[in-house]
């Protein structure tokens, strides 16, 4: 029996989570790191620190022996579409980070450039593999909550001023730079994983504390196509465990705020029968009770999860069997801008004061 050939796989861009990914894919059996591209001089050293070719541009790699069948974008915001493009035109099957663009129509630019070159799109939303996410979504495919109902959620830390300078300059920037595009864009996906699409958001942003154009916050209101109601609270601005990356310990960087510190749930999914917390996957309920009723002390269950999956692994690991046609992408490019699409809603209520509805990929302001 022959060993299969590893699916080459090229790292575009070296800044943040460039090099996150470039892990992923050289702990990966499967896969090959052929290259890293990025014009940004420190690119080179990166590359070296990992033993791998570097190349300047796309151009570069396309003409040079280590030309891939497959990339992963991880650039500024606004350069995905034109860099997701030129590999499209390839014929080089793409995973992009988030967002899939800056722009709905660009969006859909890039997703029908992908369908008429026959080639696969994935969007880099990892969080899908996360565990504790995986878990929510079981126990809400069980219905063990009941009829869901409504969501609260939050997303609060405190972003350094570094984070803003050099390189990260472009995070500055009113468009493509601000808290929605580069954070908020992770929770709306997950939150239309976890219930469904989001039909109708209003949102207030928060006060302005740098004196940049990009939004540092909002306090949002959902409304989800099935009728379930949310709220959540978004900054980049305010220290804080209730987020994602402290919650649930998947970045490094930022330090663990688990339920042994007491912060609980960055998400509360309410329904009829029970309560779910996540990530500390508390659900309290009435279950054995002798009525459902507030008099009633309420039962807590801890879930178990598997805390020993990475979700960059199982990422790369998923584009290296949608490529090799063993699975249906996780977030398609249509998914990916469904999440575009209602934080695009969102900056305009943000803007407007006023209630945005979203049909598909087209927004209707009230």
């Amino acid at each position: 029996m022959t060993s299969e050939v590893k699916l080459d796989i090229a790292i575009i861009g070296t800044g943040l989570i460039g090099p996150r990914h470039a892990v992923s894919v050289i702990n990966n059996a499967s896969a090959n790191l052929t290259a890293l591209v990025d014009p940004a001089p420190p690119a080179a050293t990166t590359a070296a620190s990992i033993n791998t070719p570097h190349y300047p541009s796309i151009s570069a790699l396309l003409c040079s022996p280590h030309r891939p069948l497959a990339a992963i974008i991880c650039t500024p915001n606004n350069t995905h579409v034109p860099l997701a493009l030129e590999l499209i035109a390839a014929g080089i099957h793409v995973l992009v980070e988030k967002p899939i663009s800056t722009t709905i129509p660009d969006g859909i630019k890039l997703i029908s450039a992908a369908r008429e070159a026959g080639v696969k799109l994935l969007v880099g939303h990892h969080r899908r593999f996360n565990p504790y996410l995986l878990a929510a979504k079981k126990v809400l495919a069980d219905e063990s909550l009941g009829k869901v109902i409504a969501v609260q959620g939050s997303w609060c830390l405190c972003k350094p001023p570094a984070y803003f300078d050099g390189i990260g300059a472009w995070r500055r920037d009113g468009e493509g730079g601000g808290v929605v595009l580069i954070n908020l864009i992770h929770e709306v996906d997950l939150l239309q994983y976890l219930l469904g699409p989001i039909d109708l958001v209003s949102a207030l942003p928060t006060p302005k504390t740098r004196g940049f154009a990009a939004e540092e916050g909002a306090a949002v209101l959902l409304r989800f196509r099935s009728g379930v109601v949310g709220t959540f609270v978004l900054s980049d601005a305010a220290p804080s465990p209730w987020n994602f990356e402290a919650g649930t310990d998947e970045n490094p960087m930022i330090p663990h705020s688990g339920k042994e510190h007491g912060a609980g749930g960055f998400y509360r999914i309410l329904g009829t029968e029970a309560a779910l917390s996540v990530p500390d996957l508390t659900r309290w309920s009435y279950d054995g009770r002798k009525e459902r009723s507030w008099t009633e002390e309420l039962v807590r269950e801890e879930l178990t999860v598997d805390k020993e999956v990475v979700p960059f692994d199982m990422q790369v690991q998923h584009f290296v069997n949608v490529v090799r046609g063993r699975e249906e992408p996780s977030c398609t490019g249509e998914e990916g801008l469904r999440a575009l699409v209602v934080c695009e809603a969102i900056k305009r209520a943000m803007r407007s004061g006023l209630p945005v509805e979203i049909d598909g990929f087209e927004i209707r302001e009230r």
